[in-house]
């Protein structure tokens, strides 16, 4: 029986949204006020989607407390109460964009799964906007 999980979780962050091979100018004009050189902060909420076969011994597809630490200690140790431009060392040179924050979170999160979970990531940075990865 083939089945999806999903377990939710909470950080704040603020970032930065620059490029700096740009001019101020252009920057300003790709990223307005996410260009901010003061930064600025999201509440942002997350969905972890693990999808794969149940287990017949023990009836679950992946123990959600598992989940739920590998999450505590992959996301929100790392970025919560962060500002991801300064204090994390995956976007000192990686520009923090909502879709660059969600392939790194799954990439965190991949590598500390079983192969045989498929797993999708979705992150909010406002009620109005999200991404997933992988599509």
């Amino acid at each position: 029986m083939r089945v999806a999980v999903f377990r939710k979780a909470h950080f704040n962050a603020a970032h930065r949204l620059h490029n700096p091979n740009w001019s101020a100018e252009k920057n300003d004009e790709v990223f307005g006020l996410c260009n901010n050189p003061s930064y600025h902060g999201h509440n942002y909420e997350l969905e972890v989607k693990v999808m794969g076969e149940v287990d017949p011994e023990t009836g679950y597809l992946i123990d959600l407390k598992i989940l739920k630490d590998i999450i505590y200690e992959e996301v929100e140790l790392r970025f919560d109460h962060k500002n991801l431009n300064v204090d994390t060392e995956e976007f000192k040179h990686l520009n923090p964009t909502a879709e660059h924050i969600c392939y790194v979170i799954w990439k965190l999160l991949r590598a500390r799964l079983d192969e045989k979970y498929d797993l999708q990531i979705r992150l909010y940075e406002t009620p109005r906007n999200y991404v997933e990865y992988p599509v």
